[in-house]
């Protein structure tokens, strides 16, 4: 697979997953009051386990936090029983930490191509300096 083609991937699904985001937000503000948001504060945690799992703390620290400060808004907003805000915060939190993960795993990625590159030219300019048999 090339890189463009998985980049195009990735770029597609998180499309997918931010149009899904807004639809989530468009019908939750037509909600009433409702019932506190368990499993999207479930989601928004384990999405920024997995993005500190991947290395978004040092390749993609500027999302990571958003997504960590965005989390303990929507537990603040839980406490304050505003429900509908604390589902949006913690939705907009799990996309964010989903950001961090795979912009860190991408620079991993671009850091790995970039190593083998190098790796190569220099595999290559032995073969070329190899004394003939």
């Amino acid at each position: 697979m090339s890189t463009t083609t998985a980049s195009t991937r990735r770029n597609v699904r998180l499309g997918a997953t931010l149009l899904a985001v807004s639809a989530a937000f468009f019908l939750g503000g037509c909600a009433t009051k409702g019932i506190a948001p368990v499993a999207e504060l479930a989601t928004a945690r384990s999405s920024i386990t997995q993005a500190e799992a991947a290395g978004a703390g040092n390749l993609s620290p500027v999302e990571l936090l958003s997504a960590r400060d965005k989390l303990v808004r929507a537990e603040a907003a839980v406490g304050t029983e505003q429900f509908s805000q604390a589902r949006r915060l913690a939705e907009e939190a799990a996309v964010d930490a989903e950001l961090a993960e795979r912009k860190a795993r991408a620079e991993r990625s671009r850091k790995a191509a970039t190593e083998l590159q190098r790796s190569n030219a220099v595999l290559q300019r032995e073969i070329t300096n190899a004394p003939a048999n």
